[in-house]
């Protein structure tokens, strides 16, 4: 199994912020995807060329937010999405980690550098209240 990983620095002085953005619908629209829901402990998440259902499997208030994925492309189902948030200094530090791929697939390496926008997304959601959610999110070719 493989995983794409990523670290960004969130300039904030709590982590409050930004695990709000990670676990709140309204949060969730800001910087990932406009088209957003919640039912029962699955959020569906909508993007133009289709979707993902995760299913929110754990949760620590300001320090970690886990979803499964229930629904969505092949190589998503079954694999799980992790935030780890610490606070050092100014900046709450995100650990992102989507584990569980069977193999790292050409759609893997599309999905690494979605990731990196959307995380980008969500530090500018925090840090100036505007992030750049679907359908608005930068384009990487043309599995967009």
């Amino acid at each position: 199994m493989v995983d794409i990983l990523h670290r960004v620095g969130v300039a904030t002085p709590t982590p409050e912020k930004v695990y709000a953005a990670l676990t709140t619908v309204d949060g969730l629209r800001g910087w990932w995807t406009d088209d957003t829901e919640e039912s029962g402990g699955v959020l569906k998440f909508r993007f133009p060329p289709g979707g993902f259902d995760m299913e929110v499997v754990g949760t620590e208030p300001d320090e970690h937010v886990t979803w499964r994925v229930v629904d969505g492309p092949e190589e998503w189902v079954g694999t799980t999405i992790d935030w780890a948030l610490r606070q050092d200094g100014d900046y709450t530090i995100v650990l992102f980690k989507h584990q569980g791929w069977r193999e790292p697939v050409e759609f893997m390496h599309h999905c690494s550098t979605k990731w990196g926008t959307y995380l980008m997304s969500l530090k500018s959601l925090v840090e100036t209240g505007k992030g750049a959610p679907s359908p608005r999110d930068v384009r990487v070719g043309d599995w967009d």
